[in-house]
């Protein structure tokens, strides 16, 4: 049995929909996921003895018994070891109701939306009938370099949205609420001063590293990869062989003599590319012997002598 290293892409498929509403303007949409992330590697606990997989039981911390199904309900602890119970129809009433609506209350200059509220993105398309307003919107976000803030329910919670255009695209980036943002004030920050000399060397590290497009294909999960060729090799009937532990790698305890060495490297490693560089241009612009022999014009038979 083969092992899947990867998943293969899926025919995008709309999993929700709603109305977005600004103004007296309603614009049907279509929600798809924007991204799939790749399934945890997950190990089950299974039973040495005789290989069969466990099943999870619960036991009651006071009496040390066996708890089934039937007995077991829901409460929040409002107290020290004090809990109130909820049964399941007490708990489904309080669940916020699917509006399938997203009510826009503000729209705001997009770059002033920091990152770290984002959680999670979605692609929306146009829903039946809502074409024009679709682009209508998304072109109106894009010319005044705006987002739209609002709120929709759904699955039980009320989620913080922000809608913008990404081309001829509208996407909802479901944001956290300010509650659910950590203060940063409580981090550590280090006051040591910098020197003009370690600055200037720390920039042209970053100009040596720096592109102008953002290409995440170039990156793949290779801890994800090598797990799941170590479990092909178990399911083949190999062992998995432990790697021997690398040497640690001596430290350069100054920060000079780290950007110094760090610019020498790479340096050195951009200097290596030329050559083969140079030969795979030459080749390209520089015919070779019997090109320019087949290039030359023929003579005609019957000539002058």
């Amino acid at each position: 049995m083969k092992l899947p290293l990867t998943k293969l892409p899926m025919a995008p498929r709309s999993i929700a929909s709603a109305t977005i509403s600004f103004g007296l303007v309603s614009v049907p949409v279509n929600l798809f996921s924007s991204s799939e992330s790749s399934a945890a590697i997950s190990f089950n606990m299974i039973h040495t003895k005789c290989g069969s997989r466990l099943k999870q039981q619960y036991i009651c911390a006071k009496e040390g018994t066996l708890v089934e199904k039937d007995e077991i309900s829901k409460g929040y602890e409002f107290a020290k070891d004090q809990y109130v119970l909820f049964t399941p129809e007490e708990i489904k009433a309080l669940d916020e109701k699917a509006t399938n609506a997203i009510d826009i209350a503000e729209f705001v200059p997009l770059a002033a939306v920091d990152r770290i509220y984002l959680e999670k993105v979605y692609y929306l398309g146009a829903g039946k009938g809502g074409e024009r307003a679709y682009r209508l919107l998304v072109a109106a976000l894009e010319a005044t370099g705006r987002a739209a803030l609002g709120q929709y329910s759904a699955r039980g919670k009320q989620y913080l949205a922000l809608i913008r255009s990404m081309g001829d695209l509208l996407v909802l980036e479901q944001l956290h609420y300010s509650g659910e943002i950590r203060s940063s004030a409580e981090v550590p920050r280090p006051e040591v001063p910098i020197k003009e000399a370690e600055l200037n060397l720390a920039r042209q590290l970053i100009e040596q590293s720096s592109v102008e497009d953002f290409r995440p294909e170039s990156y793949h999960d290779q801890v994800r990869e090598r797990i799941l060729e170590e479990i092909q090799k178990k399911v083949n009937g190999q062992e998995i062989s432990t790697a021997p532990a690398e040497a640690p790698q001596a430290k350069v305890i100054d920060l000079m003599d780290a950007l110094k060495a760090s610019l020498a490297k790479r340096a050195t490693t951009t200097e290596a590319k030329k050559p083969a560089q140079r030969v795979a241009a030459a080749s390209e612009k520089e015919p070779d012997k019997e090109e320019k022999e087949a290039a030359k014009p023929k003579k005609k038979a019957g000539g002058a002598r």
